[in-house]
C-alpha cells in the first residue's frame, strides 16, 4: 500500500521520508509530506493517508491543537485518510476474500490495527451502526458484513 499511494500521489504532493522529533509522525505543508522514515510501511502508509487528507480538505497551520477549529481540521483530514484506505467498499472485499476478523482485515487492508479501529469508529459515527454497500449490508459493532438475496 505504501509504494501504490507514492506512485499514486507522486504529481501532486512531494513525499520526504525523514527521522523526526519525538513522537511526530508526519507534517504537511504546502504540497509536500514529512513522513517519520522509523516508521514501518504499515505505518507510512496510513500516516500518508491522514497527511493527504491535510492536503485535499484543510489550510493554514492547525499544530495548535488547544484550539477547537484545529482540532476539527484534524479530524476532516484524519477522515478522509479513513476512507481512502478502508472504504466501505474494501471492507465488502475483505469479507469476500474469507477476512473475518480485526487483524486480518489489517493485513488484507495493509493498515495498522489502531487504524481499523479509529476507521470503524468513524464510520459509526457517520452512519449509525450499519451502513448499505450494493448488496450488502456492513455492520461496524460488531464487524461484520452480510450479503442480501
Amino acid at each position: 500500500m505504501y509504494e501504490k499511494l507514492l506512485i499514486e500521489y507522486e504529481e501532486e504532493v512531494e513525499i520526504i521520508e525523514s527521522p523526526l522529533s519525538g513522537k511526530i509522525k508526519g507534517l504537511y505543508s504546502d504540497s509536500t509530506i514529512a513522513i517519520n522514515s522509523k516508521l514501518t510501511d504499515v505505518e507510512k502508509s496510513c500516516v500518508i493517508a491522514e497527511e493527504l487528507g491535510h492536503h485535499y480538505t484543510t489550510a493554514g497551520d492547525i499544530l495548535d491543537q488547544s484550539e477547537v477549529s484545529n482540532r476539527k481540521l484534524e479530524k476532516v483530514a484524519r477522515n478522509w485518510g479513513y476512507e481512502k484506505l478502508v472504504g466501505l467498499i474494501d471492507l465488502v472485499n475483505a469479507y469476500k476474500s474469507g477476512v473475518r476478523n480485526r487483524h486480518e482485515l489489517a493485513e488484507f487492508l495493509e493498515v495498522t490495527e489502531e487504524f481499523i479501529e479509529e476507521a470503524l469508529n468513524y464510520y459509526r459515527e457517520k452512519h449509525g451502526l450499519f451502513a448499505k454497500v450494493d448488496n450488502y449490508i456492513v455492520y461496524f459493532e460488531p464487524l461484520g458484513v452480510l450479503e442480501k438475496f
